[in-house]
């Protein structure tokens, strides 16, 4: 049977690093930054978590450096976007590439390796049926962040700062505060997100090991509308792509095929979305006219 109990264990846990780092690129979106450096953070949190918990024996001090070390390579944005107000997305891109880069020679230089460090010694998080506390952590943040963002006063702040950053600055809240606060907790989302993925889903670092999860997580907001529950169930649709894709490799189909499967999903649903967001925006304006 294809569609079975395995194949539903195994989406949930592919969509939990996708699922951290789009909550967090929720929470940008919602403060009027837009994070498309995910993949990048993620990528440093990887790193940083195998590097933490291969010299300390941890795996939870891996995660805890990896939350922090992405949260630090999150001001890269914050800085070049909020105070120097350049352009989001010249950034993201930029910072993309210079994580690739960085973890590479890095990788080389404490571990001398190339390609992928793989070590026994290398602890990683233990398993809670069947799942690691971080997915578990995952899916709690996203019944918190619902809550934060509808009902908590930071949330209806974040939100004015994004959607009229001046009428916010004239109540007396800062859009540069929040904005900043905003993309540090992507970065922390984006660190988990990494750590689940080098140490809950293997426990190894590989160079580029994301992947494109960063991508397919700004996919997921865009999908979502930045809702953490829509977010939630864009991850989920990735995930269960992803476990299909392995289920399919594992039935004979050649892998480069298999590997695609979620990014040809991504495609398709980024399409549908757009073409239905032009569909309800005609019906609109022929209505006014």
């Amino acid at each position: 049977m294809f569609f079975d109990s395995d194949l539903l264990m195994s989406a949930l846990r592919a969509l939990t690093p996708i699922l951290l780092a789009a909550l967090g690129g929720a929470v940008c979106e919602r403060a009027g930054v837009f994070n498309i450096g995910l993949e990048g953070m993620m990528l440093m949190g990887c790193f940083t978590a195998v590097a933490t918990s291969w010299f300390t024996g941890s795996p939870w001090l891996g995660v805890l450096a990896a939350a922090l070390a992405a949260a630090a390579y999150s001001l890269i944005l914050a800085v070049g976007t909020v105070t120097l107000r350049g352009d989001a997305v010249v950034l993201g891109v930029a910072m993309n590439l210079l994580a690739v880069g960085l973890t590479s020679f890095l990788l080389r230089t404490i571990f001398g390796v190339q390609g992928t460090f793989d070590d026994p010694s290398l602890a990683g998080l233990p398993l809670v049926g069947g799942f690691s506390p971080l997915a578990y952590l995952a899916w709690a943040a996203v019944v918190v962040a619902a809550l934060m963002l509808s009902r908590h006063v930071w949330g209806l702040r974040l939100r004015g700062v994004g959607e009229a950053p001046e009428a916010a600055a004239t109540l007396g809240v800062s859009p540069v505060r929040y904005k900043y606060a905003a993309v540090l907790v992507s970065g922390v989302l984006c660190g988990l997100a990494g750590a689940q993925l080098a140490l809950g889903n293997v426990t190894l670092f590989s160079e580029n090991m994301t992947a494109g999860r960063g991508w397919i997580a700004v996919v997921a907001v865009m999908l979502g509308r930045a809702l953490p529950f829509g977010v939630l169930l864009a991850a989920l649709l990735f995930g269960v792509a992803e476990a299909a894709g392995f289920r399919l490799q594992g039935l004979g189909l050649p892998q480069q095929a298999t590997d695609a499967a979620p990014y040809v999903v991504t495609l398709g649903a980024l399409f549908l979305s757009t073409a239905q967001r032009r569909r309800r925006t005609g019906r609109t304006t022929g209505v006014v006219s």
